[in-house]
């Protein structure tokens, strides 16, 4: 009989849906088999500060990949967006699932509808990501882009008791928790870039676990694991991380990979953006491409 697996998880409810399904498909691919979630606070769940001052990558990721490798937990199931792009020696991502809307979402106060275009004047946007700042002052420098943290739940809520005029959250979360009714506008990708791995759940697993990476690799999407390969190596090569305005997006048309990088200074006075395509065997080269030619525009700032 095929050993238990312990999934560790953040405890907001979203992760949980996500460590949810993750544990579902598991048991529907391997029947019988016993999968327990262990919730773990990370620093991101604890310190409410800016990302940009507590660190960015990492702040949601680390205290589940320290319960991997001392064995307290087998699977960690994360937004792959918020997984540092170099994992330790010991860990590896496993699988890469199916990718949900990867857009930014435009959420007004509870009954409202309109688009970043329609906000009124010097209306109060809130968001804790630097790439979503700099693409919005990019496309609308009167806004006032104020600080918001917290799960879904809680900014939604700040949003309609009137602390904002807008929030921009990720459709693909809103999606998930059944809140699709509150997208007021699907942002496009032309006008705000995702983030790396936007939309997409990783499963990362201690590399030695064959059991466990044998058993976790049934849930990888090959197109999405192709597509996020190709971002994570843009950022990888550009050294930044989630407190960082960098964005990407991959999509693949028939065997044709298109990687749609940007880079911008955090104020959005100013943007380097540009594309690369090519085959699906070369993502990795395609990302590391594109960061390298950014940076020989003049993205050095970072």
């Amino acid at each position: 009989m095929a050993r238990p697996l312990v999934i560790g998880s953040r405890g907001s409810k979203l992760a949980l849906w996500q460590a949810e399904q993750a544990r579902e498909r598991l048991q529907l691919l391997n029947p019988g088999i016993e999968i327990n979630i262990q919730i773990i606070k990370t620093t991101g769940d604890v310190k409410s500060d800016p990302l940009s001052v507590i660190g960015g990558k990492g702040v949601f990721t680390k205290e589940l990949e320290d319960a991997l490798l001392d064995g307290r937990i087998d699977i960690a199931v994360h937004s792959l967006k918020d997984l540092p792009t170099i994992l330790p020696g010991a860990l590896s991502i496993s699988a890469i699932c199916e990718r949900e809307d990867a857009r930014d979402a435009l959420v007004l106060p509870a009954g409202l509808w309109g688009s970043l275009a329609t906000l009124r004047e010097g209306a109060v946007v809130g968001t804790s990501s630097q790439r979503r700042l700099a693409q919005l002052k990019a496309l609308r420098r009167d806004v006032t882009v104020r600080d918001l943290r917290g799960n879904v739940d809680t900014r939604i809520r700040k949003l309609d008791e009137g602390q904002y005029d807008a929030v921009i959250l990720a459709s693909a979360g809103l999606l998930r928790l059944g809140l699709k009714d509150r997208i007021s506008a699907r942002i496009p990708i032309v006008e705000m870039l995702p983030a790396v791995g936007q939309g997409a759940i990783g499963i990362e697993t201690r590399s030695d676990d064959e059991f466990t990476v044998q058993t976790t690799s049934r849930l990888d999407h090959r197109e999405t694991r192709v597509a996020c390969l190709a971002e994570r190596a843009f950022l990888r090569g550009l050294g930044g991380g989630c407190q960082l305005p960098i964005a990407a997006h991959a999509t693949i048309d028939r065997d044709v990979l298109t990687l749609d990088g940007l880079v911008a200074k955090p104020d959005g006075s100013q943007i380097w953006r540009d594309s690369l395509s090519g085959t699906l065997d070369s993502a990795e080269q395609l990302g590391s491409t594109l960061a390298t030619t950014l940076i020989d525009r003049g993205a050095v700032f970072l």
